[in-house]
Formats: C-alpha cells, sequence, structure tokens
C-alpha cells in the first residue's frame, strides 16, 4: 500500500511542479509541460513492478503513436481561448484531438500499425 501512496505522491508531484512553473514562466512551464515525465515515470514504475520489457517497450511505442494527434490541439487551443473562453475552447480541443486520433489510426493502420 505504502508504494502506491509513494507512486501517487510523485507522480502529483510532477503536476504541481510544471503548473508552479507555468505560473512564473510561460516557456519554462511549457518546456517542462512537453518532457515526456509521465511516460518517463510510468516506465520507470513498470520496470520496478517487474513488468517484462516488452510491456515496457509496447508502452513506449504505443506513446509515441498516441502523441501524434494530440499535436493539433496546443495549436488550436491558443487561437480559441480568446474567442470561446477556457471550458468551450477545452471542450472543443477534446473533441479535436479524439477525431485526429480517429482519423490518424485509420491512416496508420494502413501501414500495419493498429492503435485501436
Amino acid at each position: 500500500m505504502s508504494w502506491i501512496v509513494t507512486k501517487y505522491l510523485l507522480t502529483a508531484g510532477v503536476v504541481v511542479l510544471v503548473s508552479e512553473l507555468a505560473k512564473r514562466s510561460d516557456k519554462l512551464g511549457g518546456f517542462v509541460a512537453a518532457l515526456p515525465l509521465v511516460t518517463v515515470l510510468a516506465l520507470i514504475w513498470l520496470y520496478v513492478e517487474g513488468q517484462s520489457g516488452e510491456k515496457i517497450a509496447n508502452h513506449a511505442w504505443y506513446t509515441f503513436w498516441y502523441v501524434i494527434p494530440t499535436l493539433p490541439m496546443f495549436l488550436l487551443f491558443p487561437w480559441l481561448l480568446p474567442r470561446l473562453g477556457f471550458w468551450p475552447t477545452l471542450g472543443s480541443c477534446v473533441v479535436v484531438t479524439v477525431c485526429s486520433f480517429g482519423l490518424f489510426a485509420l491512416l496508420v493502420k494502413r501501414f500495419g500499425i493498429d492503435l485501436l
């Protein structure tokens, strides 16, 4: 049980760190947020918990492919925010990301990459 609490605290600490840095510096906050910290932590947790190398490698592989369709959201969000406000922008970005992911999954399936 203490291991799970430790994982939660360290992982939550990363989110708090990013949000605190972003309050002080847009650029630094964005840079740290762009680092794959959650993925690195997940890889560490999988390794420490004795998961197979294949499982860990698959996690990294699929993370790469799942990141690509999220990228349009980062361009759309700053453009929509002054026009729609925060919550509608966030909702719109979620919809765009889900649609982008669906289209991307169909596209890469043609090349033998099964994301769904």
